[in-house]
């Protein structure tokens, strides 16, 4: 029986009222009911909370039967009733909030991801700005925070600064972290049986005061999941608790998911981080260099220009580019490294990153593919559905435009398509772009991805 709170109070009170009538005795009825309390149901059973051992006994012995039948005509359920003295149950509670909450055991909120050691810069102010806020004043006008971007900008970082600053800030509260796909593992195990007794939404409410959840997109397709996920966020939103979610994407473009969703991640503040420019990834380079200790006084002053022009696609692959120059200086310790040495460190990345960002059919294909929630081969195949064949036209259009390959030859990479049907979907894209708005915007997007 799914029972919160008020619904317990409201069934003891009519429970309370009819007692009182049946005994036809004021002074029993105050001595023993009237401060008595229904505090939980378990299954079959009611706990009745009195306020002491004597009258826990007197009425286990005498009025068991009275109170259970009264109950089970409340309720229309079949009770069996258990009194117990008020301190007794404060134990079980006690011991109860000792073995912690019985769903997500294995979240963990990163300590090191703070807002101290987040580098804020003109790509990520916004979010970073919002976030704070969050923390500071959390359920405000900021609820749900909704954070998107691409992989490595940070996103994760600042969610964990969210938690992490909010549990300093409120020390008493309770911050759960949890991917999308750590909601989806949990959620089967419910339903599997393994979380028999518990009740998910009643482990939010009552353990939950700041949810943050991770890469979002990924409870894309699962259809019951999505479903729990909206009755949880919607409580937790409804009960004034923070909600903050990241995503690769704004939730317009979220493909795969409920409009109802959609709407209400939008309902709050929606903003985005983005590549780090030239400044920021400088910024990033010397907080990292300080942070494991070394004196940027080793580097030729023109390497951290040169890594932050290189490698400022996402912070991660920035990060990961400073700590192969770090492994490089082990073979030279107290020498200072000039740039040519740093380049000859990372010359392997730099060229696998030349290679990528070379732009081919693969690359322009697979780019449209990401962004529709497609594959390749549904892309470059048969399939002629609505959603199928606009992206194929769409990519058919990019190849033309920044390769300006034949006609011909963009047919052979689409499965042999013939000269005339590349043209005609070319020539569909160009002819919607003059009146369509939101074609114009997926086009921008795309464009702007093929060039980071």
């Amino acid at each position: 029986m799914d029972t919160t709170v008020s619904a317990l109070s409201a069934i003891w009170q009519e429970t309370q009222k009819r007692i009182s009538d049946k005994l036809g005795d004021p002074e029993v009825y105050d001595a023993f009911f009237s401060s008595a309390r229904l505090v939980k149901t378990d299954g079959k059973t009611a706990y009745i909370a009195v306020n002491s051992a004597v009258a826990a006994q007197v009425l286990s012995k005498s009025y068991s039967s009275l109170v259970a039948e009264i109950l089970s005509e409340v309720t229309q359920s079949g009770f069996e009733v258990v009194f117990q003295e008020k301190s007794e149950l404060t134990e079980e509670k006690k011991a109860a909030a000792k073995e912690g909450p019985r769903f997500f055991k294995d979240a963990i909120l990163n300590p090191k991801f703070t807002f101290e050691t987040f580098v804020e810069g003109d790509s990520n102010r916004d979010a970073y700005q919002a976030a704070l806020m969050a923390a500071k004043a959390p359920a405000g006008l900021y609820n749900p925070l909704f954070i998107y971007g691409g992989s490595g900008l940070g996103k994760t970082h600042l969610l964990s600064a969210v938690g992490n600053a909010y549990k300093s800030r409120f020390p008493g509260k309770e911050v759960l972290y949890v991917t999308a796909n750590d909601f989806f593992d949990e959620y089967v195990k419910f339903v599997g049986g393994e979380r028999r007794g518990d009740e998910l939404r009643g482990f939010f409410r009552d353990h939950v005061d700041m949810l943050l959840v991770d890469d979002v997109q990924f409870l894309k397709g699962r259809k019951n999941t999505e479903e729990t996920f909206f009755s949880i966020f919607n409580m937790l939103i409804s009960l004034g608790r923070q909600v903050v979610l990241t995503s690769d994407t704004h939730p317009s473009k979220m493909e795969g998911f409920s409009s109802r969703l959609l709407t209400r991640f939008a309902q709050g503040l929606t903003l985005s981080v983005n590549p780090p420019d030239q400044s920021t990834a400088e910024k990033i380079l010397r907080t990292k260099i300080a942070a494991y200790g070394l004196d940027e006084e080793v580097f030729d002053p023109e390497i951290i220009p040169f890594f932050a022009r290189r490698f400022s696609s996402n912070v991660r692959e920035l990060e990961g580019r400073l700590v192969r120059l770090i492994f490089f200086m082990t073979s030279h310790p107290g020498e200072k490294i000039s740039l040519e040495e740093a380049k000859k460190a990372v010359q392997d990345d730099i060229e696998a990153k030349e290679e990528k960002d070379k732009l081919s059919e693969e690359k322009i294909v697979s780019t449209v593919a990401d962004y529709f929630y497609l594959s390749v081969s549904q892309i470059t195949g048969k399939n002629r559905t609505g959603q199928i064949a606009l992206a194929r036209h769409i990519a058919m259009y990019l190849i033309r435009n920044l390769l300006d390959l034949p006609f011909a030859k963009i047919g052979e990479y689409f499965g042999g398509k013939d000269h005339a049907t590349v043209m005609n979907g070319v020539q569909k894209v160009e002819k919607t772009l003059k009146t369509d708005p939101a074609l114009k915007k997926t086009i921008a997007a795309l464009k702007s991805k093929l060039k980071t």
